[in-house]
């Protein structure tokens, strides 16, 4: 097994000039951003719950809780990193059995979920604006033994607080949207030198190497442990049977056909609804299930369906009476998606066709269904061309490619059952992923001097 280089050092002289920078505009930046910021705070209400934590300022119940205990900080962003954030500290925890760990996340939604399902030993928390006063006193409050960043959060004030430190850094399960890399090379003589100061990159493809490479990153810190996303290990437990006596008093089956939409933003629930509208002609009983990305929206989602004629119910008006008629349900809660995707039909993963970038498939491939998914997957294009190339996935370039391509998959048994035998060929291939990951963070913490603990 490989180890990470842990060396304690001051900052270079090209590290300090990056961050004269960064903290020179930085100011400016956040000014630029905050009124969009207030915005979603005044629309979704919850950005004002535990606002002090932005700045570094606890409550004493945080304070005495986390002095108390030795802690490892995971920083996650928002729901899809939660996710990998608690797969890696389940793992961890089953090879140190004093951990603790404070996860911060930096969204109202990854927070709440975080906290529906945190044990005795993690405390959850939003992670501090990355200005040197504020990450200083989050450093200063947890003290940790390791920091471990999900995906893309490097944060140049913290991460070089904590070298400066000698907290072993390590940036896990790591992605480049091709728009993050163009603007990291671009800026190379700023980014480059932050780069260089994690201890460790874990990346998901081969090809990934490279890429962190080109940025800065030694070669000899890189190391290709595949997609914790797409690692079957560590399972979390099903809610499938749960979910399917939710849909029993509307009449779904399990041999019902369902189309179910995913992470959808605007514009798409539209496009759906009339696809929907239009299979069904021949699709005797088909349902719709749609989870959008944003539940703030839920209210113009339900007046775009119901223009259109259908009979939307939403989730969370499962427990109450049912009308008759309901044809759609919308899922107006968070954190369930991934188990949502096992009771579809054939599947449809958002911001891919009325809007730009994508969402993650992997959840929705994990549930070995038939996937599909429009033109505009920029963010996940290595992801993507993955699925592609194994057949796992269908990449559909406007509204007309995906009515036609859902109405051959439902009437095509056996090529769904070949999608998903193809997805779990993907899914194989970053097995262990998990395990890997944890075994270099501990290889790690060995050799800076810190002992995991039993």
């Amino acid at each position: 097994m490989p180890t990470l280089s842990t060396e304690n050092s001051s900052l270079s002289g090209e590290t300090r000039r990056s961050l004269l920078l960064y903290n020179a505009f930085f100011p400016f930046v956040l000014l630029f951003l905050l009124p969009g910021f207030l915005l979603r705070m005044i629309r979704r209400g919850k950005y004002r719950h535990k606002f002090g934590q932005r700045f570094g300022i606890y409550s004493s119940r945080v304070r005495d809780r986390i002095a108390a205990r030795e802690w490892v900080w995971i920083h996650a962003v928002s729901v899809g990193e939660v996710f990998i954030a608690q797969k890696i500290a389940r793992q961890l925890k089953s090879t140190r059995r004093n951990l603790n760990v404070v996860l911060s996340t930096t969204t109202s939604t990854g927070l709440a979920l975080a906290r529906s399902s945190a044990p005795d030993w993690m405390e959850v928390i939003y992670n501090p604006l990355d200005f040197p006063l504020f990450t200083k006193r989050a450093l200063n409050l947890i003290g940790p033994t390791q920091i471990i960043l999900v995906e893309a959060e490097v944060w140049p004030n913290l991460v070089s607080e904590a070298k400066q430190r000698g907290i072993p850094l390590a940036l896990v399960n790591a992605r480049l949207s091709p728009r993050s890399e163009r603007r990291f090379h671009q800026f190379r003589f700023l980014t480059g030198p932050i780069f260089r100061l994690l201890d460790s990159v874990c990346v998901q493809e081969p090809e990934d190497v490279a890429r962190w490479n080109s940025l800065g990153v030694d070669d000899t810190k890189i190391h290709l442990t595949g997609s914790i996303k797409f690692d079957p290990d560590a399972p979390v437990e099903s809610r499938e049977e749960e979910f399917r006596a939710l849909l029993a008093p509307l009449g779904v089956q399990a041999e019902t056909p369902v189309l179910l939409a995913g992470s959808t933003h605007p514009g798409e629930e539209t496009l759906l609804g009339q696809i929907f509208l239009e299979l069904r002609k021949t699709v005797p009983g088909l349902f719709l299930i749609i989870a959008p990305r944003h539940v703030e929206r839920t209210r113009a989602i339900l007046d775009s369906l119901r223009s259109l004629g259908l009979s939307p119910l939403l989730r969370t008006a499962l427990s109450d009476p049912i009308p008759p008629g309901i044809d759609c349900l919308l899922i107006d809660t968070t954190g369930e998606l991934r188990h949502w995707y096992h009771l579809g039909t054939v599947l449809f993963v958002g911001k891919s066709l009325a809007a730009v970038g994508g969402q993650n498939p992997v959840e929705a491939v994990a549930a070995a269904k038939p996937v599909l998914f429009g033109p505009h997957m920029e963010n996940f294009s290595a992801v993507v061309r993955v699925l592609l190339r194994r057949q796992a996935a269908i990449q559909v370039q406007d509204a007309e490619g995906l009515r036609r391509e859902v109405a051959r998959l439902l009437g095509d048994v056996d090529l769904r059952a070949w999608m998903a035998i193809n997805a779990h060929a993907v899914l194989d291939r970053h097995a262990g992923a998990t395990a890997r990951t944890v075994a270099l963070l501990n290889a790690a913490l060995s050799e800076s001097g810190k002992r995991p603990g039993p």
